[in-house]
C-alpha cells in the first residue's frame, strides 16, 4: 500500500493498493476510485471488532455503523478520500500500547485491523457543540490510520506531569498515554461573561497531543450570523451566505 496526500488547504488522501490489499472507511466517505477497486459495505467493514458489538462500539463513538472495505482486484488500484473542511490529513501507526484518541469526526480511513470505539464522552448543558456534548473516538488495534483535523494543526510533546489546557473543540488528537479530563472554568464571571466557554479540556503528559485551530463547531458559530433564517436573511448574508446555509442544512 502506498499513500499520497495531495493539496494544501483542502487535502485529499490517495491510497494505492496492490492486488488483494484493502483500505476501510465509514460508508459513503470515499471520493473516487479506479475500476480495479471493488468495495463491500457491512457492519464489519474489514475492521477489528466485527459484528454487532463492533458496530455498537463505533455508533456510541459517533462513527457510522456501516463500514466500507475497498480492495484491489485483478490489478493495482487507487481510492481517494477528500477533506470536508480546510485542514490537514495525518497518518498514524497504531499498535497495542500506542493507541490514539481523536475527535468524533476525525477518523478518515484505515487498514484492516484497526478498531474504532468510544474513548471519552462528556455532556454539557447548552451552548457548546450544539448540545451534542463532547465525544472522543479511540483508534486501537494494529495498522495504519488516517485522521482529518480542521484548520492548522500544532503538535506538542508533553512530559510526565506537564499540562495543557484548551477549549474542548480544539482537541484534535492525542496519544492514549495522555491523561484527559474536562473541568469547569473557575469563576462565575469567567464562565458567563468571558465568552471562552464553560469548560476546559485538560491534557496531562506524558505523550503527544495535536491541537486544531478551526473546530467545526466553532466555525459553525462564526458563520451562523450569515445563514438565512425563516423570517429572512441575516444582515450581510447575501447570495453566498444563502448557498452556504443550504449546504450546511
Amino acid at each position: 500500500m502506498e499513500e499520497t496526500i495531495h493539496g494544501t488547504v483542502m487535502p485529499v488522501l490517495e491510497v494505492t493498493l496492490q492486488p488483494g490489499e484493502s483500505i476501510v472507511s465509514e460508508a459513503g466517505e470515499f471520493s473516487w476510485m479506479t475500476d480495479s477497486i471493488n468495495f463491500t459495505t457491512n457492519t464489519g467493514g474489514g475492521m477489528a471488532g466485527k459484528g454487532i458489538m463492533g458496530a455498537v462500539k463505533r455508533a456510541v463513538s459517533g462513527a457510522s455503523i456501516m463500514m466500507s472495505t475497498f480492495t484491489a482486484e485483478g490489478g493495482v488500484g487507487s481510492v481517494t478520500f477528500a477533506s470536508k473542511v480546510p485542514g490537514h490529513i495525518l497518518p498514524i501507526d497504531v499498535a497495542p500500547g500506542n493507541e490514539f484518541m481523536v475527535h468524533r469526526h476525525g477518523f478518515m480511513a484505515a487498514t484492516p485491523g484497526i478498531e474504532l470505539g468510544m474513548g471519552f464522552q462528556q455532556s454539557f448543558r447548552g451552548g457548546i457543540f450544539g448540545g451534542e456534548g463532547f465525544i472522543l473516538q479511540k483508534i486501537g488495534g494494529t495498522g495504519r490510520a488516517f485522521v482529518d483535523l480542521s484548520g492548522e494543526v500544532l503538535a506538542f510533546d508533553l512530559v510526565a506531569g506537564q499540562t495543557m489546557r484548551a477549549h474542548p473543540g480544539h482537541i484534535g488528537m492525542f496519544q492514549s498515554s495522555v491523561n484527559f479530563s474536562v473541568v469547569r472554568v473557575p469563576g462565575l464571571a469567567n464562565r458567563y461573561m468571558g465568552k471562552d466557554g464553560h469548560h476546559f479540556a485538560v491534557l496531562t503528559g506524558p505523550g503527544r497531543i495535536w491541537l486544531q485551530s478551526m473546530p467545526i463547531a466553532v466555525l459553525a458559530g462564526v458563520i451562523e450570523h450569515y445563514i438565512p433564517h425563516e423570517e429572512g436573511r441575516a444582515m450581510g448574508a447575501g447570495a453566498a451566505g444563502g448557498m452556504l446555509g443550504d449546504l450546511l442544512r
